[in-house]
């Protein structure tokens, strides 16, 4: 009886190796046989498994897929890609070797910010962003899912902080409270 342990980069994908039957792993399998048509589609924590895809990116007919085109204006560079409605945009884009700016992964700071041009996407996720932000048309690609073809322009992060968070750290110059030091310095 052979027993064959899946590859480490697999074992996120069968978490579970059986012992009764010999478990493969497909990358193993298209080492050997030098064929690289397809890709394996993996998932964070946050999403569900898409399952496999071909080069062409073609994904399960039931689920609906948007063309998403994304404008870096960082890097000066445009790119378009087919997201699933069911994916967050980040991780499909990264899935397909396209980098895009990022930070946290969890839809709580401003890195990954774009302004939507066309288009709609649901974020519920999406707490490093205001209602009032998003109802001017920002949202975050990493807790991003495309609802349509859409069209965004990522944007600068301290920008985007700014507008966030600066009327809570903007209030003017700090004014020394002398008594207030000599109290804190008494207590020493």
């Amino acid at each position: 009886m052979d027993y064959a342990i899946p590859c480490n980069p697999c074992t996120s994908i069968y978490r579970k190796a059986t012992l009764n039957r010999q478990t493969t792993c497909p990358r193993s399998i298209a080492r050997r046989s030098n064929v690289t048509k397809w890709r394996i589609k993996t998932t964070s924590e946050l999403q569900t498994p898409v399952g496999v895809t071909d080069r062409a990116g073609s994904y399960s007919p039931s689920i609906p897929t948007h063309k998403v085109t994304v404008h870096d204006r960082q890097r000066g560079v445009v790119h378009q890609f087919l997201v699933p409605e069911d994916q967050y945009i980040l991780h499909t884009a990264e899935s397909q070797d396209i980098t895009l700016p990022f930070a946290c992964r969890h839809g709580c700071c401003t890195s990954c910010a774009v302004r939507v041009k066309s288009g709609q996407l649901r974020q519920p996720e999406a707490l490093g962003i205001s209602a009032e932000l998003k109802s001017k048309g920002y949202a975050l690609l990493c807790v991003g899912y495309p609802s349509s073809d859409l069209e965004v322009e990522t944007q600068d992060e301290d920008e985007v902080y700014w507008l966030q968070f600066g009327r809570y750290f903007a209030r003017g110059p700090i004014e020394r409270d002398d008594y207030a030091l000599e109290l804190a310095m008494g207590d020493e």
